[in-house]
């Protein structure tokens, strides 16, 4: 890869202003030329390596150890390294040992006889591993990375060649340096999270770091401390960052699903939310209420009694009927959102028991509204006004979820373009004949690409604006895209919550998609939603998440002969007996793209304990003829662009145009 330019004096005194400012950094000729040559050998490094995850939805133990294990990549390392004379189980105890070297380390140094003969076979061991995992990187980022405690020793050893005679020895006492002065352990650990740190170059989080399972507060801890790391907003964060924007609706939306799902722990402890205005209003409101189409919907391992089932039911009786009288309220609001035909509070009929959706009445299974007006049936009841208002001020006033939600939105968008790839939570909104929707935001007609810019823009508005309308319309906006029939978050025609818990017919259930999901199949559709976002090339492709993957019917994540991927195979255990796998992640490294589909998680416990990974099986999608290298890729076009100033620099200095200092 060879980046070269003849600058001639016109360019030069184009750019000079800039170029002025460049000196500053680069003040001589030796300068430049040192960083030129610099740049210029990284654009033939190989390229690094990327890894893709969708729809975590709170699963944290099984998504940190995914992340640990890089989706089988260090084990792959080893097995390249040492395959050919160490057995299965010591690769497996290797493998362990580097996911989670403190719980590891704990079990073995009870369990070895003789630890300083152990250490130095390991310490040899991983040493191998994170210099063969840190090759394709530069010895200044790699320093970078190194533990502050351990940079000296580890650099010394990474770049070890013990077939010079002189040095065996000095690098032989340094290892055994570290045993003797009991440093084994911490530099053990260290070796580990350096080859964890080596194996990835960037991560991908396709949206949905939020609901069904218990921790995805525990997610974002590690994602905020991850090296490098983006995040295509997913329609259930975008819920929680309403909620932490100050957005009522998308508060009482947030509490229902966590009710629903039992999962109040998130809440509660990962956010320091209390609950108790909502659940003293509910059982005072719903008391003679059993609110059975509410009890909410738990796993063998949930800890919850009958009773606390109960309380749980009733709280999430509650938060709906006040989830739907705010809908109702932006609805009416908003008439450019379209949604009218959502305010079914207008249709019950408490007399007979009845609803009428879309024209047609309907028996309602559950016909106790205690707080329901009849003339008014979008005001807020008193009580329900305080409750809101009070748990509202909890989640705008929680520092830890501040935090989490500022890192969505300064690491987070809509969507991403990133080496040839677009990454996308949902779908593209499309017509029924395949043209892209049409949608007034801002009040302004968009579709596409500026109507994805245009909402995330709103979005913005409605955490960080100061301008009370701009920011009332952007907390609209943020609810608009978890359930709106033109969100491209959503991906469906619309959200029928209100059916599903008080309508026995379950034709009325139904959520249609968004004709993105028919023509998605659709090689041509794709290459032309790749276009739309400037992606004119050969190997471009979408990769999105959402819908999950129903491979219990055939169904494949490769879409459009290869064009589309979807890598939501069911990561949550709410969405595993539907999907038949736990989930798929994608790996894109210098030789190509690999889809790699995982079978369910045991257990962290057993991970350490038994030395079980996730078993996973590797389909590799594209080997490329030639291997990939940084000068292929985004970051490359970035060094070839700074190349090309320097050298202009070189022209400016050689000229005279600009002096050295």
């Amino acid at each position: 890869m060879f980046v070269s330019s003849d600058p001639n004096e016109e360019q030069v005194m184009k750019n000079l202003k800039y170029l002025k400012l460049l000196a500053e950094r680069y003040p001589t000729i030796c300068d430049a030329s040192t960083e030129i040559i610099n740049l210029q050998a990284i654009l033939n490094l190989p390229k690094g390596t990327e890894h893709f995850l969708t729809d975590i939805h709170g699963e944290y133990e099984a998504f940190v150890h995914v992340l640990k294990n890089a989706s089988g990549v260090i084990k792959r390392k080893i097995e390249d390294r040492f395959g050919n004379y160490l057995s299965q189980k010591e690769i497996k105890k290797l493998a362990s040992l580097i996911y989670y070297p403190e719980q590891k380390l704990e079990i073995i140094q009870r369990e070895q006889e003789n630890i300083n003969d152990w250490y130095k076979i390991t310490l040899y061991r991983l040493i191998e591993i994170c210099r063969v995992c840190s090759t394709k990187y530069t010895r200044s980022k790699v320093r970078k990375a190194l533990p502050k405690d351990f940079a000296y020793i580890i650099e010394e050893l990474l770049h070890e060649k013990r077939d010079i005679y002189n040095k065996q020895e000095y690098y032989d006492e340094i290892i055994n340096s570290i045993i003797s002065i009991d440093r084994a352990r911490e530099f053990i650990i260290a070796l580990s999270n350096l080859i964890q740190r080596f194996v990835i170059d960037r991560l991908h989080i396709i949206g949905d770091i939020y609901d069904r399972g218990p921790g995805a507060h525990i997610i974002l801890d590690k994602l905020i401390k991850y090296h490098s790391v983006d995040v295509q907003w997913g329609n259930h964060d975008i819920l929680w960052m309403g909620a932490a924007a100050g957005s009522m609706v998308c508060t009482a939306n947030v509490l229902r699903i966590s009710s629903r799902y039992g999962n109040l722990e998130t809440i509660e402890e990962g956010y320091g939310i209390n609950l108790l205005p909502l659940a003293t209003f509910a059982m005072e409101a719903y008391r003679n209420d059993p609110c059975e189409e509410f009890l909410p919907i738990i796993d063998e391992e949930n800890c919850y009694n009958l009773k606390e089932q109960q309380l749980i039911a009733k709280m999430h009786k509650a938060i709906s009927i006040i989830q739907f009288k705010l809908e109702g309220e932006i609805i009416k609001r908003r008439p450019e959102f379209e949604m009218a035909h959502r305010l079914l509070l207008n249709g019950i009929d408490l007399k007979d028991g009845k609803v009428t959706v879309e024209g047609k009445a309907y028996n309602l299974r559950d016909k106790s509204f205690p707080t329901i007006n009849p003339e008014k049936p979008y005001e807020l009841s008193p009580e329900e006004k305080e409750v809101i208002e009070k748990l509202q001020s909890s989640f705008f006033n929680s520092e830890k979820l501040k935090k989490h939600v500022e890192f969505l939105f300064s690491k987070g968008s809509m969507y991403l373009t990133y080496n040839t790839n677009l990454l996308f939570h949902a779908c593209i909104p499309l017509e029924a004949d395949g043209s892209f929707s049409e949608f007034k935001v801002s009040g302004k007609n968009l579709k596409g690409k500026d109507l994805l810019d245009e909402l995330e823009r709103a979005a913005r508005e409605g955490y960080y604006s100061k301008n009370k309308e701009k920011k009332l319309y952007g907390l609209d906006i943020l609810w608009y895209l978890w359930t709106g029939k033109h969100s491209p978050l959503f991906g469906k025609e619309k959200m029928t919550t209100f059916e599903r818990y008080f309508i026995e017919d379950k034709a009325t259930h139904k959520e249609p998609k968004n004709p993105y999901y028919k023509y998605r199949d659709s090689e041509e559709c794709c290459i032309k939603i790749l276009e739309e976002f400037g992606l004119i090339c050969q190997e471009a492709h979408i990769i999105n998440g959402h819908m999950p993957v129903e491979s219990k019917k055939g169904e494949s994540p490769i879409k459009a002969k290869g064009k589309l991927l979807v890598i939501d195979g069911g990561f949550s255990k709410a969405y595993q007996k539907k999907t038949g796998l736990a989930g798929y992640t994608l790996i894109y490294n210098s030789f190509g793209l690999q889809l790699v589909c995982h079978e369910p998680f045991k257990s962290t416990e057993a991970a350490i304990k038994e030395e079980t990974d996730i078993r996973s099986t590797i389909i590799v999608l594209e080997k490329n003829v030639e291997r990939k290298t940084v000068g292929d890729t985004d970051v490359g076009e970035e060094l070839k662009n700074q190349i090309r100033e320097l050298k202009l620099l070189l022209s400016a200095y050689r000229s005279g145009i600009i002096k050295e200092k």
